[in-house]
């Protein structure tokens, strides 16, 4: 392996719940809707236009997803303030990586605003990958492999020397799909279901991967 492709929510940061919190309020701000925050959980890591209109179509709202999507950052921004916090490893190993002479890329299906707000709420920027690809950079989301075949192209290394860490089964279907090796975390997603969509090297977080530096490069 020569690179490490990391995605966002999940992996580096527990932001699934504060996200479901901050879009279940936009429905009921904007709507005058109590949906459920299980019923966001088949849209995990699809990027936030299915995230979105995924549940609007559950309950036959046509969305605005401009205007909602807005709405959703904005109470997201405001809910995760000294709330949001790095999961076990995760900064660490970033930085590790790259101290091991492998390129890094974020890629993540969030778009652009939730991204630079997660990644200043646990200490990280832009700065502490070569290259970042949000869900605006892409147009189909995961599964679809493109956002990793993006972030592979950015750092210059070929997708079958990139290790994509990931958290959703949604996730897991687009690494492999984009030819790249895969490595499943054990925070959103039962083993069970991350086996199903084709996981077969899993860890609990990243703070169990520190030894798998030592394969890399």
């Amino acid at each position: 392996m020569k690179a490490v492709l990391f995605d966002m929510d999940g992996v580096l940061a527990d932001s699934e719940e504060f996200i479901a919190e901050a879009a279940k309020e936009m429905f009921q701000r904007t709507y005058g809707l109590t949906v459920e925050l299980s019923d966001f959980v088949p849209f995990v890591g699809a990027g936030e236009d299915r995230y979105l209109g995924g549940v609007a179509a559950q309950y036959g709202v046509t969305p605005n997803l401009p205007r909602d999507k807005a709405t959703t950052y904005a109470i997201y921004g405001e809910l995760i303030q000294g709330r949001l916090k790095a999961l076990p490893g995760a900064v660490s190993f970033v930085r590790a990586s790259r101290a091991a002479g492998l390129k890094t890329a974020l890629a993540t299906s969030a778009d652009k605003p939730k991204m630079l707000s997660t990644l200043a709420a646990i200490g990280l920027s832009e700065a502490d990958f070569d290259a970042t690809v949000n869900g605006l950079d892409v147009a189909r989301k995961k599964p679809f492999p493109d956002i990793f075949l993006e972030a592979a192209r950015r750092v210059g290394i070929a997708p079958q020397d990139c290790l994509v860490i990931e958290d959703a089964t949604n996730g897991v279907k687009a690494a492999l799909a984009a030819g790249c090796q895969c490595l499943a975390l054990l925070t959103t997603f039962t083993e069970a279901e991350l086996r199903a969509a084709g996981a077969t090297d899993l860890i609990p977080d990243l703070s169990y991967a520190g030894p798998r530096l030592k394969g890399l490069g």
